[in-house]
């Protein structure tokens, strides 16, 4: 235990500077992670006047974890169905600035002298933009409602992927220190293969399990499992040969598709921000004075190369995705700079000793030096997209013009796109999760067993087990014939739909060969398969229902998160992140017997208190005359920090946050044309004199108002969110005609 005075007067030391620092830029109005940069800097060797840290091992390590932490809360926020939702004009954005600043980045590094492997990092360090700042810089310039703003976060999105795959390209080019092609796309095959499969088990089984649990998740229990999660799939990228990072952002994008995703997120904050807080520090700390000296004409063309290549490479990426000149000129100025995620890459050099000492702190030189002109060159952008396209020849807008109607109208798929792509996804899908099974149980469960049994006997042993239990979903892939909802003998040429079945079979033979070869060095395994073939067709029925059990569990599991917000079944309500809290009234406090008008906790705290729970009966959003005895449970409604101010009122440790069964709950109302409420109050619409419900949020257009005032006028298009008995205000509003 002598180390730890050490650690934690290095922590000490570090977290009480990063303060002091991060205090000082927030009243600068300044990026708090160049306050951790450079609070890294006080307390670095390289800083005389100030006292240094004792071990700086210990602090990388707390460093990596902060990596971890940051990929996990990155992976939360990710999502794979946000991915699908971008569309392909941020995809094409994204892809381009990637490539193009990878090889400017490569080609300008190669042009200073750099080394091969400095150079390619260079790439990856330059291609990658900032999304915190990005996200801060529009929130302070209210610009995240603008049209721009929309393809800006999309491309995030798709960056933070390709970042992870670039990761992984990068390690494999540092290993084998040369480029190979057939190495590459064994990289990239290698890193699919083991996304699908993640992503298909922990969807298939981690919502499973949250579900069953949701009784007894606490949030102290939900923290710990959570976690434990993380670093189980961290441990796991590790064995297969891939990064750490790799292992915390799936893990992240897997939970991020439950309904716990916003209560994971919100308990996983303060670890993030603990942990990145060091990662950040433990960056500064790597900054020489001398290097950056030696190296000031490099970081400065660098800079320069950074916010001139990405202005260009992100709007020729926009244009050629079917954006007007105005948003893709718009959107290069916003993602003119590098971040958190190019710091990653640059750490991932220096652990693999594979980088110079200077390319990191020229990475952290380039960040700090773009995120300062981050805001102004947003707020330019409008000015300066105005200018270029009035100084543009009107022959080259009109092409542009015409390119841009052409591009949209070509997105519009037909059906037999439409019908090749669900076959390529679904299919695909089923023969990973089979070649995954037969590898599976060839490198794991062969070497295993082999040592205590005969290898014959264990051989044909496993290969019948392996049949078995990939007979689903071969089934499912060579024999059942797919419902096409959508498609038929006029949309899509039965002719195709006949040689996809005949190439699916061709596949399904192969995949059996695989099976046969992969156990068996001669013809006797084909004994296996032809016995698994006849109990195929004999319980073919019972098969069928067996993958149609598995696939409802998986698409149930997929569609949880997104199905429970719509319908209530969650009681949560996304996307204001407010819940419906449980509260046992189990000690007196001053407050009760009061009328609820009295405490005003809805003007106070902004949370409502929608049901009165009592040992005899049941009060229904009560009125402001009804009080709070002791022995009541209280429901009340509001996001959890506004929770957090009622639990200092309350003056408890800890209120109980699991989900409540009653008969009040979360929806939604639409204000089509036509509703009576159009026009009125929300108090003239008697929503809470006749049928107990309140409103508790409101969305127009792009503005979202959480408990608005009685008073509140209400419009056509308005989206209303309510508590309380859905079936009552459905028949108040066919039926009744509110006053």
């Amino acid at each position: 235990m002598n180390h730890l005075p050490h650690l934690i007067l290095d922590l000490a030391l570090i977290l009480g500077v990063a303060a002091i620092t991060t205090l000082l830029f927030k009243w600068l109005k300044q990026p708090l992670v160049l306050g951790y940069i450079l609070a890294g800097f006080v307390v670095s060797p390289y800083f005389r006047w100030f006292p240094t840290v004792y071990e700086v091992d210990n602090i990388k390590v707390w460093a990596e974890i902060g990596v971890i932490f940051l990929l996990f809360s990155l992976g939360l926020e990710f999502s794979f169905r946000k991915l699908l939702k971008v569309g392909g004009s941020a995809s094409i954005t994204a892809v381009v600035e990637v490539v193009a600043m990878s090889v400017i980045g490569y080609c300008t590094g190669i042009a200073m002298g750099w080394s091969h492997i400095d150079s390619l990092f260079l790439g990856g360090i330059l291609s990658i933009s900032s999304t915190t700042i990005i996200i801060r810089a529009f929130d302070e310039l209210g610009y995240k409602s603008r049209q721009f703003a929309s393809l800006v976060f999309g491309v995030l999105i798709v960056e933070d992927l390709v970042a992870i795959i670039l990761m992984v390209l990068l390690a494999t080019l540092s290993v084998s220190q040369q480029f190979s092609g057939s190495e590459m796309i064994y990289s990239i095959l290698k890193l699919a293969f083991f996304l699908v499969i993640w992503f298909v088990m922990g969807i298939f089984f981690i919502p499973t399990l949250l579900r069953k649990a949701k009784n007894i998740l606490t949030n102290e229990l939900l923290l710990v499992l959570s976690v434990t999660l993380c670093f189980g799939m961290v441990v796991l990228a590790n064995q297969v040969g891939f990064s750490p990072a790799l292992g915390a952002f799936v893990m992240g994008s897997i939970l991020a598709e439950t309904t716990k995703a916003e209560r994971i997120e919100h308990l996983v904050m303060p670890l993030k921000d603990l942990f990145g807080a060091i990662f950040f520090v433990s960056v500064g700390m790597l900054i020489n004075p001398v290097v950056l000296q030696e190296y000031a004409v490099p970081i400065l063309l660098l800079c320069g190369v950074t916010i001139i290549g990405k202005i260009l490479s992100s709007g020729l990426g926009a244009l050629l995705s079917g954006q007007s000149f105005q948003t893709s000129i718009q959107a290069g100025f916003s993602l003119a700079q590098i971040g958190e995620f190019s710091f990653i890459i640059a750490t991932l050099g220096t652990t693999l000793n594979v980088t110079s000492e200077f390319l990191y702190p020229i990475a952290v030189s380039i960040s700090a030096v773009t995120t300062l002109t981050t805001p102004y060159l947003i707020k330019i952008s409008g000015g300066a997209a105005k200018i270029l396209e009035n100084s543009l020849p009107s022959a080259m807008l009109e092409r542009m013009r015409l390119y841009n109607l052409s591009v949209n109208k070509a997105r519009t798929s037909s059906s037999w796109k439409r019908f090749l792509q669900q076959q390529l996804l679904i299919g695909g899908l089923q023969v990973t999760i089979i070649v995954s099974i037969i590898l599976a149980s060839a490198r794991l469960l062969q070497p295993a067993l082999i040592s205590w049994r005969s290898e014959f006997w264990i051989n044909y042993a496993l290969a019948g087990l392996t049949f078995l239990s990939i007979a689903p979903f071969l089934w499912a892939f060579a024999i059942k014939v797919p419902v096409y909802k959508e498609y038929n003998s006029e949309t899509v040429n039965p002719r195709l739909i006949k040689m996809i079945h005949s190439i699916k079979l061709i596949i399904a033979c192969l995949l059996i060969g695989l099976l046969v070869f992969t156990f068996f060095h001669y013809y006797g395994g084909l004994l296996v398969v032809l016995t698994g073939l006849i109990l195929l067709f004999i319980f073919s029925q019972k098969i069928q229902l067996l993958y149609n059990r598995i696939e409802k569990r998986f698409i149930n599991n997929l569609n949880q998160r997104e199905t429970t917000s719509y319908h209530g079944g969650q009681k949560e309500l996304a996307p204001w992140n407010a819940r419906i809290y449980p509260i046992k009234i189990e000690k007196y406090y001053k407050f009760l017997g009061q009328p609820l008008h009295l405490l005003a906790w809805r003007e106070k705290i902004g949370i409502n208190l929608v049901l009165i729970k009592r040992e005899t009966y049941t009060i229904v959003t009560p009125n402001k005359n009804d009080c709070i005895f002791p022995g009541d449970e209280i429901f009340v409604i509001g996001t959890e920090i506004q929770v957090q101010k009622l639990q200092v009122v309350f003056r408890n440790n800890e209120i109980e946050t699991s989900e409540i069964r009653t008969e009040i709950e979360p929806f939604r109302l639409q204000l089509t044309n036509g509703h009576p409420f159009i026009g009125k109050s929300i108090r003239a619409t008697g929503l809470m004199e006749n049928t107990n419900t309140l409103v508790v949020g409101l969305e127009r257009t792009e503005e979202r108002l959480l408990n608005p005032s009685s008073d509140f006028i209400l419009m056509e298009n308005d989206l209303l969110l309510l508590v309380g008995n859905r079936k009552k205000v459905d028949i108040w509003t066919k039926e009744e005609k509110p006053i």
